[in-house]
C-alpha cells in the first residue's frame, strides 16, 4: 500500500519538474534572449538561460551543472548590452530561423558536440532563433563559435555551469 503512495508523490514532483520556469514580461525595451545548450556524447553542462533587459535572468538546468534546479540571477545593463552585441552579428533577420547544421551551412562536421539555439523574442513579435549544431568546424563559423562559448562568462552563470556538476 505504501509503494502506491510513494508513485503517487514521485509522479506529482515529476509533473512539477516538467513545468518550465518563465521571466515576467520585461519592463525595459529589448529581447529577452534565451540561450540553450544541448546535450553531447561526454559531460557537458546542459541547460537552458533566459535574461530580460530589465536585468532578470533565469537558468534552467539539465545535465552537468552545479545548480538542482530553476536558478534566478540577475544581469547589469552592461551584461545585457554586451550579450546583445556579442550575439548581434549572427542574429538572423527579425522573425527567422537560421540552421548552421551537417549539410546547412556547413560543410566539415564532428559528431557528439553540442548544440546551442539562440532565440531573441519581444511579445508584439515573431521570435528570431538561430540554431548551432558545434560540431560545425568551417572556419567561416568560428567567431561564432567564440561568441557562444563567451556567453557564460558575460553572463558571469560559470560557477553554475560546473561541468563536475552533482545533476547528472
Amino acid at each position: 500500500m505504501m509503494k502506491y503512495g510513494a508513485m503517487a508523490v514521485i509522479l506529482a514532483l515529476a509533473g512539477c519538474a516538467s513545468t518550465q520556469e518563465k521571466l515576467e514580461p520585461p519592463r525595459a525595451p529589448g529581447d529577452v534572449i534565451r540561450f540553450t545548450a544541448g546535450r553531447c556524447f561526454g559531460a557537458c553542462p546542459s541547460y537552458t538561460l533566459q535574461v530580460s533587459p530589465d536585468g532578470a535572468g533565469l537558468l534552467e538546468p539539465q545535465r552537468f551543472t552545479s545548480v538542482p534546479g530553476p536558478t534566478r540571477f540577475t544581469v547589469s545593463t552592461a551584461q545585457y548590452r554586451k550579450l546583445v552585441a556579442t550575439l548581434a552579428p549572427y542574429r538572423p533577420i527579425a522573425g527567422t530561423t537560421r540552421r548552421i547544421a551537417q549539410g546547412e551551412d556547413c560543410d566539415r562536421f564532428a559528431t557528439d558536440m553540442p548544440s546551442y539555439v539562440i532565440e531573441w523574442s519581444r511579445p508584439d513579435r515573431p521570435t528570431t532563433r538561430l540554431e548551432y549544431q558545434s560540431g560545425c568546424m568551417d572556419a567561416r563559423h568560428g567567431r561564432l563559435r567564440v561568441a557562444i562559448a563567451s556567453v557564460p562568462k558575460v553572463l558571469e552563470v560559470e560557477p553554475m555551469l560546473n561541468p563536475k556538476a552533482v545533476t547528472p
